[in-house]
């Protein structure tokens, strides 16, 4: 059996400086070295969440590093999931279940004695995960040096000092001022906190690498903690994204020669990731957009997943893309709609508890003979499905109860479902491509193949630029 080692914290000097990914990687490096490694955020924010095989909810970063560990993932991995419903507040979800919405003051607040039980929680999701496996890879949130918040950590420096991780520090250098951010990251620790931090990597560098070893000597002797690589940024791996930043590198605009898919970029957009396998199509020119003329002009419309649903339809009326979409369908276009998309191909939506907020009811699109109503019921499930005499598989989060039992229903040149990674099923994108495409099927491998060779080759891409064995070292010093 191979020894025990320390939990492994990749914490940030800010949001989106690939934590994530990093930690990604070694969930599939430690697995690949013969570990049974299992990812750890105690506190996610995210949109993009994932169902369990329990049927529970998770936040998608988690789920994509369970898969690149290579076990199922479950909610001990994210007990903590916050889902942002408006600027200021967030559905609460505790091991896999929706507890109520709190206001961001409400949930931070010194006074909320919400903290303290939550902390017992996440610590008790730790607890039983690490019994199982070997080592744990966490993540941390945002920055570790919110100093206003840092009293009321419940993922970051916090959460290091109880599971007695090593912590290695995350900086991106692609943004700029990463010297600034490490170095103060690092100082605006307390003493006991500052002595976790066993290592820097620098993360999405360009252009040549020796560009950075003086840059790297002198982190060290600014910082006093040894900088364990410096990862080049990367554009042939392609690992699932958690948060809709990624949607502002999309492409936004039409392509000749190939299928355009428009997918309506909502506000609240949720579950993007439903549309990576059709992207990478080379028949599709797949772009987010709220622009009216590209919706007409566009060959497939697609209603994507939302946290706000009513507040959505309600912005797409104001807007004026309700209005494209149902010429784009009169014109023989095609429309899809998924979740909360789904609802608002309907005749109408109802919210008679104010589950979303003070929209009590709308009028849908009108493409799809279905009614909605919010409940405080929360759908949460893996599915598997027939759809042109095939087996395919997806899984459902969604609030809100339809008045049809079908899990996919269809009319004339419209499709609506509650299942996301509907479109991840080869059967499904032919039907959608069929008549549109100009090239003939391509040969592609299936979406899980996809995704394990990008694991791999991602690991690849870390161990080339990571002192992995230094890590090792770091992690089985158990002086």
């Amino acid at each position: 059996m191979k020894k025990l080692m320390h939990p492994i914290m990749f914490a940030g000097t800010g949001s989106d400086v690939g934590k994530s990914i990093v930690a990604a990687a070694f969930c599939r490096i430690f697995k690949q070295d013969g570990y049974h490694p299992a990812p750890f955020k105690a506190q996610n924010m995210a949109l993009n969440s994932y169902a369990t095989p329990e049927g529970l909810e998770i936040g998608r970063a988690q789920a994509v590093q369970a898969e690149a560990a290579g076990i199922p993932c479950h909610t001990d991995m994210n007990p903590l999931l916050l889902k942002p419903q408006s600027d200021h507040t967030s559905q609460v979800v505790l091991n896999g279940r929706p507890i109520g919405n709190k206001d961001a003051y409400s949930f931070y607040s010194e006074e909320c004695s919400i903290h303290s039980s939550l902390q017992k929680e996440v610590h008790a999701a730790f607890d039983r995960l690490a019994s199982r496996y070997n080592p744990i890879v966490m993540e941390g949130a945002g920055s570790i040096a919110e100093m206003n918040l840092k009293d009321r950590d419940l993922v970051n420096m916090s959460m290091a000092r109880y599971a007695k991780a090593d912590v290695i520090l995350v900086g991106d250098i692609d943004r700029g001022g990463v010297f600034a951010s490490v170095y103060g990251s690092i100082m605006l620790q307390s003493e006991e906190d500052r002595k976790l931090i066993k290592g820097i990597i620098i993360n999405k560098f360009r252009g040549d690498m020796r560009l950075f070893d003086e840059g790297r000597r002198m982190l060290e002797d600014l910082c006093g903690v040894p900088v364990l690589g410096v990862i080049p940024y990367y554009k042939d791996i392609y690992i699932e994204e958690e948060d809709s930043v990624s949607l502002e590198k999309k492409r936004r605009q039409l392509a000749e020669g190939k299928v355009n898919v428009a997918v309506i970029l909502l506000r609240h957009i949720s579950n993007y990731t439903d549309f990576d396998t059709l992207e990478r199509d080379p028949r599709v020119n797949l772009f987010y957009t709220n622009n009216n003329t590209d919706i007409s002009r566009a060959d497939i419309v697609i209603l994507p997943g939302t946290k706000a649903t009513l507040d959505d339809l309600l912005e797409l009326r104001r807007n004026g893309c309700a209005q494209a979409i149902v010429r784009a369908h009169r014109e023989g276009k095609t429309i899809v709609g998924i979740c909360g998309g789904y609802q608002m191909l309907g005749q109408t939506i109802e919210d008679p508890e104010g589950i979303e907020g003070d929209i009590a009811r709308l009028p849908g699109l009108g493409l799809l003979p279905i009614h909605t109503t919010m409940t405080q019921t929360k759908t949460t499930q893996q599915v598997t499905f027939q759809f042109e005499g095939q087996e395919c598989q997806g899984y459902e989060i969604h609030q809100g109860i339809s008045d049809t039992n079908q899990p996919i229903l269809q009319t004339d040149h419209c499709i609506g479902t509650y299942i996301h990674g509907f479109l991840d099923n080869a059967p499904v994108i032919e039907h959608l491509l069929k008549g549109i495409a100009k090239s003939e099927q391509p040969k592609i491998q299936s979406y899980a193949d996809f995704k394990e060779a990008q694991y791999d080759k991602l690991a690849d891409h870390v161990r080339r630029h990571v002192d992995v064995e230094r890590i090792y070292q770091i992690l089985k010093d158990h002086d």
